[in-house]
C-alpha cells in the first residue's frame, strides 16, 4: 500500500462545479488574492496596500507597507518573504521609494508558510469588520518565529528573538523526532547559535550561548567582519565587509568619524566608505605600528562595529499564554502545531475522498444500469426523483449522474470509474492508518520538514558561507582575541607631566607641566579653584562623589588650560546636587578607606574603582547623608573625629576589604557624623595640619586608642576649630 499523501486536491475534481459562498472563498484564499506568488507577475505595492488595508488591517497604509518593504529586505530579514522591485531602500537606512513605484509579489518561502491554508490546516477568525475571515495561524512549513526572528514590545511584554538559519532549525526539529529526549546542548551541535541577515562575527561563549538557549533569556555578541590589506611600504589598512545585525551603515561611518574628531578612538586616523552593492568600510590605523588586531578592538569597544542582539523568547503558546521558552520548548511547539496542521489537513482530504467515493457509487449504478437510466431522463416528469426511488440514491448521487454529459456514456468510462474508485480507496485506508497511528504522523512530519528543508537550501546569497555544521549561512562563529586595547592605546600617549584644575564649579582642565603659583590661575566669575592634582597624560583620573560613585576620565582627553575648560558634568554623568569629594590619578596596588557620613567603612583596592562607564561605579552605599571622604590608606592606624569634635583611633586592620558595600561602624554619634579622618603609622606618631598649612605633632594620640564603632574622646587642646586632621 503506498504511504498517505496530502495533494492539494482530489482526481476527477476538474468536471466539477463547487457550490461555495463568495466570502468563504476569499477568505481561504487571502493572501493569494492580496499577493501574487513566485510564479505570477508582480502586483503594484500600493495595490497589495490596499487590499490589506481594506479587508484585513484598518490602520494607516504607511504602516502596512512599511511592514511590507522590511519582509522584503534581504539585510532585514533572513529569509525574506517578499520579492521587491524597485527600491526597497538599503543598510544606509534609506527609504524604499513609494508604494506606486514598486512592485511585490511571495517568495517560495513564503508559499511554504502558507501551504495547506486552504485544506482547513488553520482555524479562521473574523476579520475586523466581520466580512470576512482570516488565519488566526499560518500552517508554517519552517519554524518562521526563530528563522526570521521578531522584536517589540506588547501591554507589559517585550519580546526579541534573533533570526535562525531555517535548515539548521529544521535539523533540531528533526533530531527531537528522533530523540525526544535530546538536551539544549545536543540541539546547540545542529543549531550552533544565530544567523544574522548581515552576516557577522558571532563572539558569545557557547556556554553563555547554552544558558541563553536553555532559558530564553540573554544575549549574542555579534561583531563586523573585517580583513587586513596591505598598501605597500609597511602599511596597511582595515576593511570591513559584514556589519552587525540592525546597525546601519551610514550612522555607523558617522559614529567613527565622530570618535576620529573627538579623539577617543586614539588608534584610528581615517574612515572611508567604499561600499556599492556590497558593504566595504576602509580604516586607516592612525600608525602602522599598531596591530590590526588591538585597532580592532578598541574600535569593538568604542562603537557599533560590536553589538550585542539581547535574546528574550517572550512568545505566546498554543493556548495564547505568553510565557518566555527555551529553544528546545520553542521547538517542541513548533513540531506539535506541524502534527495538528497534518491530522487536520488529512481529515480535510479523507472527507473530500467520501464524498467524491460517494458520487462514484452513484455513477456506478448509473453505468451497471445504463438503459433504464436513460429511459427514466428522457420519458420521466421528474427524473431526479424516480432515480432516487428506482436505485436507492442520494439527491448528491442524482445529481452527479443528471450531469453526466452524453460523450462520458461509453464502456470505457466505466473502467475509469472503478480504477479512480480503487485508488481513492486505497489512498482512504493509508489516511485513516496515518490518523491511528502516533508513530506515522510523526514520520509524516520528519518527512515533510526534509523537504521544506531542500527547497530551502536552495536559497541562495553572496553573504553565504559554511557554518560549523557544514551548512551555508551568514554569520560565523569566532573566539575574541585576547588583546589589551588599553595598553596599546596609552603606549600611543605621549607621556608628560599635567597638572588637573578643577574649579569649585566643575569646570575641568589641564595644564602642562606643574602650576607654581595657583593664586595666578582664572576661573569664571563667581567661580573658584577646587581641587589641584599633579598626574601625567598617561594616568587615569579617579573622581569620587558624594553619593559614593567613582568616575574614571582618562587624562589625555581632558582640555587644555588656555581656557577655562569644559563642565565635568559634560563628560560624565554627575547630578548638580551630587558634589565632588576628592580627585586623584589612578595608581596600581594603593589602597583607599571609604566611610560615610553615618559613620560606616571599609578597605578598598584603587582598582575596584575604575569605570569605563559615564554613570561611574557605585562602590560605597550611602543614605541621603552621602558620603564623608576617600582617604589614602598609608599607615597601620585610622584617627576619624565627628561633627561632635571626639575622637577614636583604632588599627587599620579592623577595617574589612570590600569592593564595594556599605562597611563596618567606625564612630558611634549621638548627633550629627563622620566628618574627617587621618591614616598613619603607630611608630611616626599622628599629627595634625594648622590652618596656617605646618604640620602639627601628636604626642599623646595613644590617648585616644579605643574600640572601633565607641564613641571617642574630645579633640585635644590646640585642635583645628574646623574639627579636620588637615584643611579641605
Amino acid at each position: 500500500m503506498n504511504k498517505p499523501v496530502l495533494p492539494p486536491g482530489g482526481p476527477g475534481d476538474g468536471d466539477r462545479i463547487l457550490d461555495e459562498p463568495l466570502t468563504e472563498a476569499l477568505s481561504r484564499r487571502y493572501l493569494a488574492y492580496a499577493l501574487s506568488t513566485p510564479e505570477a507577475a508582480a502586483r503594484k505595492c500600493a495595490k497589495v496596500v490596499g487590499e490589506v488595508m481594506g479587508n484585513f488591517h484598518p490602520h494607516g497604509d504607511q504602516s502596512i507597507y512599511d511592514a511590507l518593504v522590511r519582509l522584503a529586505q534581504d539585510f532585514a530579514q533572513r529569509i525574506p518573504l517578499v520579492e521587491g522591485q524597485g527600491n526597497f531602500g538599503n543598510i544606509d537606512g534609506d527609504n524604499a521609494a513609494a508604494m506606486r513605484y514598486t512592485e511585490c509579489r511571495m517568495t517560495t518561502a513564503a508559499t511554504l508558510l502558507l501551504d495547506g491554508i486552504d485544506e482547513d490546516a488553520v482555524d479562521f477568525r473574523p476579520t475586523y469588520d466581520g466580512q470576512d475571515e482570516e488565519p488566526v495561524v499560518l500552517p508554517s512549513g519552517f519554524p518562521n518565529l526563530l528563522a526570521n526572528g521578531s522584536s517589540g514590545i506588547a501591554v507589559g511584554m517585550a519580546t526579541s528573538i534573533p533570526p535562525h538559519n531555517a535548515a539548521e532549525l529544521i535539523d533540531g526539529c528533526l533530531l527531537l523526532l528522533s530523540r525526544p529526549e535530546a538536551t539544549t546542548a545536543d540541539l546547540l551541535e545542529r543549531i550552533p547559535g544565530p544567523d544574522f541577515p548581515t552576516g557577522g562575527v558571532i563572539v558569545e561563549p557557547r556556554d553563555s550561548l547554552l544558558e541563553t538557549y536553555e532559558t530564553g533569556r540573554g544575549g549574542v555578541r555579534v561583531r563586523a567582519k573585517w580583513e587586513k590589506e596591505d598598501t605597500g611600504r609597511g602599511t596597511y589598512q582595515i576593511v570591513v565587509t559584514e556589519i552587525p545585525y540592525q546597525v546601519k551603515k551610514s550612522d555607523l561611518v558617522e559614529q567613527l568619524a565622530d570618535l576620529i574628531e573627538s579623539k577617543k578612538a586614539a588608534l584610528l586616523g581615517d574612515v572611508r566608505d567604499e561600499s556599492a552593492e556590497d558593504i566595504r568600510l576602509v580604516l586607516e590605523p592612525k600608525s602602522k605600528n599598531v596591530e590590526p588586531e588591538v585597532l580592532m578592538e578598541s574600535l569593538f569597544k568604542l562603537s557599533a562595529l560590536e553589538s550585542r542582539f539581547p535574546v528574550n523568547m517572550n512568545v505566546l503558546d498554543a493556548r495564547g499564554t505568553p510565557g518566555v521558552m527555551g529553544l528546545k520548548q520553542a521547538l517542541m511547539a513548533f513540531l506539535a502545531h506541524r502534527r495538528e496542521v497534518l491530522t487536520r489537513r488529512a481529515k480535510h482530504r479523507l472527507s473530500k475522498i467520501e464524498a467524491r467515493l460517494h458520487i462514484l457509487d452513484g455513477l456506478l449504478i448509473a453505468y451497471l444500469n445504463l438503459d433504464e437510466v436513460i429511459r427514466i431522463v428522457r420519458y420521466e416528469d421528474e427524473p431526479k426523483q424516480k432515480l432516487i426511488s428506482t436505485f436507492a440514491l442520494s439527491d448528491i448521487q442524482a445529481d452527479a449522474i443528471l450531469n453526466t454529459r452524453l460523450r462520458q456514456l461509453a464502456k470505457l468510462e466505466e473502467m475509469e470509474i472503478r480504477r479512480e474508485h480503487a485508488e481513492l480507496m486505497e489512498e482512504r485506508d493509508g489516511i485513516l492508518a496515518m490518523l491511528a497511528s502516533d508513530e506515522k504522523q510523526w514520520k509524516l512530519v520528519g518527512t515533510g520538514l526534509r523537504e521544506v528543508r531542500a527547497t530551502l537550501l536552495k536559497i541562495r546569497h553572496p553573504l553565504d558561507k559554511p557554518r560549523i555544521n557544514g551548512i551555508t549561512g551568514r554569520s560565523i562563529f569566532a573566539d575574541a582575541p585576547l588583546v589589551d586595547a588599553e595598553a596599546a592605546i596609552e603606549a600611543m600617549i605621549v607621556r608628560e607631566p599635567i597638572t588637573i584644575i578643577l574649579s569649585d564649579r566643575g569646570w575641568i582642565r589641564a595644564a602642562k607641566g606643574k602650576v607654581e603659583d595657583p593664586s595666578e590661575l582664572k576661573f569664571k566669575e563667581g567661580d573658584k579653584l577646587g581641587f589641584l592634582v599633579p598626574a601625567e597624560t598617561t594616568d587615569k583620573l579617579l573622581i569620587f562623589s558624594s553619593d559614593g560613585r567613582f568616575f574614571t576620565i582618562g587624562c589625555d582627553k581632558l582640555p587644555s588650560a588656555r581656557g577655562h575648560g569644559e563642565p565635568l558634568r559634560m563628560m560624565i554623568e554627575l547630578d548638580d546636587k551630587v558634589k565632588i569629594l576628592d580627585v586623584f590619578p589612578y595608581k596600581a596596588g594603593r589602597k583607599r578607606i571609604l566611610a560615610s557620613k553615618l559613620g560606616y567603612g571599609f578597605l578598598m583596592p584603587e582598582e575596584e574603582a575604575l569605570a569605563n562607564r559615564k554613570a561611574g561605579k557605585q562602590v560605597l552605599t550611602v543614605d541621603a547623608a552621602g558620603a564623608a571622604f576617600c582617604l589614602e590608606a598609608v599607615g597601620d592606624q585610622l584617627g576619624v573625629i565627628g561633627d561632635n569634635g571626639k575622637i577614636l583611633i583604632f588599627p587599620l586592620e579592623e577595617l574589612p576589604e570590600m569592593p564595594r558595600g556599605k562597611g563596618v561602624k567606625l564612630q558611634a554619634y549621638r548627633e550629627g557624623g563622620l566628618r574627617d579622618a587621618l591614616s598613619f603609622n603607630a611608630e611616626t606618631g599622628g599629627y595634625w595640619i594648622d590652618s596656617a598649612g605646618r604640620r602639627r605633632d601628636w604626642t599623646d594620640w595613644t590617648a585616644f586608642v579605643g574600640r572601633r564603632a565607641s564613641a571617642g574622646k574630645l579633640a585635644p587642646k590646640g585642635f583645628p576649630t574646623s574639627k579636620r586632621f588637615k584643611p579641605k
